[in-house]
């Protein structure tokens, strides 16, 4: 079937594309028959052919395809079918759906389908009681259909036409009207499946139908009120296990609409039939029938969470709402390990969350009333938790699949969220609850508790400490007493352990006492790639928060840490946050101390880089030699002896901090030493990005802590900055000759170095880019030195890499500022930021990714911001011009873009939301769904 010949769309051609569509083995004339079908089911021809594919005699496949072209014709060319044939296309339809009715039921579905679409098109106008017409026609006899086929494809009918309402192209103030004329249908519907649930002769399959149906009709926010007696039928239901799942899906869809909260009697009368399912709850959790035990799970936490403020606020019903609450705290601590043997108790989890906001958003007096309540509740909660989050048997969490060990692991970290919430309501006597249980655990001799329920105590300590202020606990100092007297003899018990020590590193700081009895655990379990994580990063924490406590543990921990890089225990992530750790470490030491210290750190690398450098490049030399450049630059990063200065204010206390340093920065040492070395491996990889990123990373690292420090550097990395990107531009050397820009361009004695490598960075771009743009020639020729907004006009409409793009943007949002103190700045704007301008708009107008939007705002905010004057009077030449930066804007959209951008000189947000506005426009998007999605 070939799509260009055959616009002959006749039944005996759709039939042959059809049999080809199913039964050809060649994929081709498979997807050949499916594009000529697509359009065979929009062309006029269709009305014709649809109704010969649904007779009798065909095969179901054909006559779905029939129906299915029925359906489109429809829903979306209903313009196309004159007001004096609705009637008609009604009537067969009707018989249609009839006759299908003990046919195949896909064929009969997507009938149904197409008389909703019809209905939905015609209501209310054109067809005013659409549903108790059809509710009317099914219920007449009808000759040879036998009642419980006709009664079926009424139900069928009666489903979809919610399910088609919601996804329907209709107009939004179609929308609206057709919403409200079918919620005056609901009194057709309603008697219809009220009296088929409770008839006791109603087949299964029936009521099943007519619980679907009540969930699709729910959608149209049904108020609960005019379904009651249908939801209380739906309880009665869930006693038939051939109902039962049915059953779940129509209570918790009537219940969780967001309008049923304003009918309070209704949800009242819930409250009882849904305590009544306790026993039934109980029953399956013995039985380990998981599906029911869920399923009940599922209705009392949508009653719960979906109603807790308006249940709580009928003070006289305090004692049956409390009941519920007890019947959720049943499914929270339903017995078994999540994910493995149950995975009921993680739906309730977010109705505990809502129940404390609503009791804590009462006013005081009435809130007192309920903490006196609920109080005693949330500790219950605490226990329940921490059992659910204890770790199976070694041997049965040996038998879990990696899956399984996963989703127990996210299960957790949401025990413990909710531990952490919960602590607002509890406070510090939640704190001593957990200590005392630990203290019995751990003095208790008996060999009946296990290395389970430290762990899970010691977890609960976790969750809190780290996300909330512990300083003031009186516990903490018995818990971290406690630490060492752990017989720590499990993997995940030492991980914890890890944890809870680095959840506790800012109390440490105030308690340096301490940490000579935590720390030889932490130096010890960096041995052990078991717990890699979790003892690297507790380590990265006290040596951040301790670290003017730390001198007389340094040594133990730099040769600690040696060893453990020297054996390649960690894997690189964790070798770059030890490299962090180190760097904290250091900071606090003497100057001499930080340079012997980094000479037998770092020489061991320098001696392989030299090694690597003079090797031809290959792929394992390439990552070996990246890894040795991440850790310089990850100890560079926080390796910042300025900060001991600022730390010995008046607050510091005095002892700590070191004398201030006098020399030379040890980073710039360092740096001064490799610098040539780096400087070979840069001259063999220079068109490798990842190297060159991971070269610049350590100078922008290093820039940026040392801010003025990094003095000395200036010059040598100007120079070697140009170099690289005269050879090869890349968005890193460009991010980090911002930086430099930024740091030291007001400096006059750094401004030469500074402004010959911005010269040689702008110059480079347009040499590069020229080809092909005469006006750039001879731009260049005028002033090839510092044209700046020439490079960024090509930057930004030539190079297709965002991050190119995004770093000049960037680049310009750190010079356009210095316009006023820089005199050859201001000279640069003034000349050409006209250009600027116009490459900005060029991009907005559509010649940019839409993804870009807000770097494009923010060279537009600083230029409004800082050359308002000249922004003015720029804006204004440049969008007189006719069809720029889009033809598809009128000059009144321009104008109010403009006075829109103008206007705002304070709120960069906004602005970044004006561009995206007129990005749309610009691009012909506005008002379309594929902008919604934006």
């Amino acid at each position: 079937m070939d799509p260009d010949t055959a616009a002959d769309f006749t039944v005996e051609n759709v039939e042959k594309a059809l049999h080809q569509l199913y039964y050809d083995p060649n994929i081709e004339n498979k997807n050949l028959a499916q594009k000529w079908l697509m359009q065979a089911q929009v062309s006029p021809q269709a009305w014709q052919f649809c109704w010969v594919l649904l007779r009798p005699e065909k095969v179901p496949e054909i006559q779905y395809f029939g129906a299915s072209a029925l359906h489109t014709k429809i829903s979306r060319y209903w313009g196309d079918i004159p007001a004096e044939q609705y009637d008609t296309l009604k009537m067969q339809l009707f018989s249609q759906i009839a006759h299908f009715a003990s046919g195949s039921k896909i064929v009969l579905t997507r009938l149904c389908v197409a008389l909703a679409s019809l209905a939905l098109n015609m209501m209310p106008e054109a067809w005013p009681g659409a549903v108790s017409e059809m509710v009317r026609m099914f219920q007449e006899e009808g000759g040879e259909v036998d009642g419980r086929a006709r009664c079926l494809a009424l139900l069928e009918l009666l489903t979809v036409l919610p399910e088609e309402f919601q996804t329907s192209r209709l107009p939004q103030y179609r929308k609206g009207q057709v919403r409200g004329a079918l919620g005056s249908e609901w009194t057709a519907v309603y008697p219809l499946l009220q009296q088929l649930l409770r008839q006791p002769d109603s087949p299964p399959l029936v009521k099943a139908r007519v619980l679907k149906c009540l969930s699709s009709w729910v959608l149209l926010d049904v108020p609960l009120n005019e379904s009651e007696g249908l939801v209380e039928a739906s309880f009665t239901a869930l006693a038939d296990p051939e109902l039962f799942d049915t059953a779940v899906e129509a209570i918790v869809n009537t219940i969780s609409q967001p309008d049923s909260q304003r009918y309070v009697n209704t949800l009242l009368k819930l409250v009882p039939q849904v305590l009544q399912l306790q026993e039934q709850l109980r029953d399956a959790v013995q039985n380990g029938d998981m599906e029911t035990s869920h399923g009940i799970c599922r209705i009392a936490v949508s009653l719960g969470e979906n109603h807790s403020r308006a249940l709580l606020e009928q003070v006289e019903h305090w004692q049956s709402f409390l009941a519920l609450v007890n019947m959720i705290m049943f499914c929270t601590g339903i017995p078994g390990h999540y994910p493995v043997n149950e995975t009921t108790s993680s739906l309730t989890l977010t109705f505990w969350y809502t129940l404390q906001d609503d009791i804590m958003s009462f006013e005081a007096e009435k809130q007192a009333i309920y903490l006196q309540v609920y109080r005693p509740v949330y500790f219950q909660l605490v226990d329940v938790l921490l059992h659910k989050a204890q770790f199976p048997t070694d041997e049965e969490y040996a038998s879990w699949s990696s899956d399984e060990k996963e989703q127990f692991r996210i299960y957790r970290v949401d025990v413990s969220d909710t531990l952490m919430y919960v602590y607002e309501m509890l406070g510090a006597e939640l704190l001593s609850n957990l200590y005392d249980k630990l203290g019995r655990v751990l003095t208790n001799t008996e060999p009946t508790t296990t290395w389970q329920d430290t762990e899970a105590l010691l977890y609960g300590f976790q969750s809190i400490a780290e996300t909330i202020d512990v300083n003031y606990s009186d516990v903490i100092p018995g818990l971290i007493g406690l630490i060492p007297r752990i017989n720590i003899n499990n993997v995940q018990l030492a991980d914890t352990v890890m944890f809870t020590i680095g959840a506790l590193a800012e109390w440490l700081a105030d308690h340096p006492v301490m940490l000579s009895s935590v720390l030889p655990l932490v130096l010890q379990a960096l041995g052990n790639p078991d717990l890699s994580v979790s003892s690297v990063s507790t380590l990265k924490k006290i040596c951040r928060e301790c670290k003017y406590d730390l001198p007389p543990y340094a040594a133990n921990i730099v040769a600690v840490s040696q060893e453990v890089l020297i054996k390649q225990i960690h894997k690189t992530s964790q070798c770059m946050w030890l490299m962090q750790a180190l760097g904290f470490l250091l900071s606090a030491l003497p100057v001499e101390e930080i340079l012997r210290n980094l000479h037998s750190l770092i020489t061991p690398y320098i001696q392989q880089l030299e090694k690597l450098a003079g090797e031809t490049p290959n792929p394992s030399n390439k990552l070996a030699i990246i890894h040795i450049l991440g850790l310089l630059s990850n100890l560079f990063t926080t390796l910042d002896i300025t900060k001991q200065e600022e730390e010995s204010g008046e607050n510091a206390p005095p002892i700590k901090s070191a004398p201030p340093q006098t020399g030379p920065n040890p980073v710039v040492v360092v740096l001064q030493q490799v610098f040539a070395l780096i400087q070979t491996v840069l001259s063999k990889w220079l068109n490798d990005s990842q190297v060159v990123e991971a070269v610049c990373a350590i100078f922008e690292k290093s820039v940026k802590t040392l801010l003025h420090d990094f003095a000395p550097m200036v010059s040598q990395l100007s120079e070697m900055l140009g170099q690289m990107y005269s050879t090869i531009p890349q968005a890193s050397a460009l991010d980090l000759t911002r930086q430099m820009v930024h740091i030291f361009a007001s400096e006059t004695n750094h401004f030469p170095p500074i402004k010959a490598l911005f010269e040689s960075v702008t110059s480079v771009t347009l040499t590069i880019f020229q080809q092909g743009r005469h006006a750039g020639n001879n731009q260049l020729q005028r002033k090839p030195s510092m044209n700046v907004c020439e490079c960024l006009r090509v930057l930004s409409l030539k190079f297709p890499e965002a991050p190119t793009v995004k770093s000049t943007c960037l680049f310009f949002t750190e010079l356009i500022p210095r316009c006023a103190d820089i005199p050859p700045v201001g000279q640069v704007v003034q000349e050409d930021g006209k250009l600027l301008l116009l490459a900005v708009l060029e991009a907005i107008g559509g010649q940019s990714s839409r993804s870009l939007m807000d770097q494009f705002a923010e060279v537009l905010f600083c230029l409004n911001k800082h050359c308002f004057a000249l922004l003015t009077v720029w804006l204004k030449e440049a969008l007189r011009s006719p069809g720029f930066p889009s033809s598809r804007v009128s000059n009144e959209q321009k104008d109010t873009f403009s006075q829109q951008v103008l206007r705002e000189r304070v709120n960069k947000r906004r602005v970044k939301d004006i561009v995206k506005e007129f990005t749309l426009v610009c691009r012909g998007l506005h008002g379309t769904e594929y902008a919604a999605d934006y």
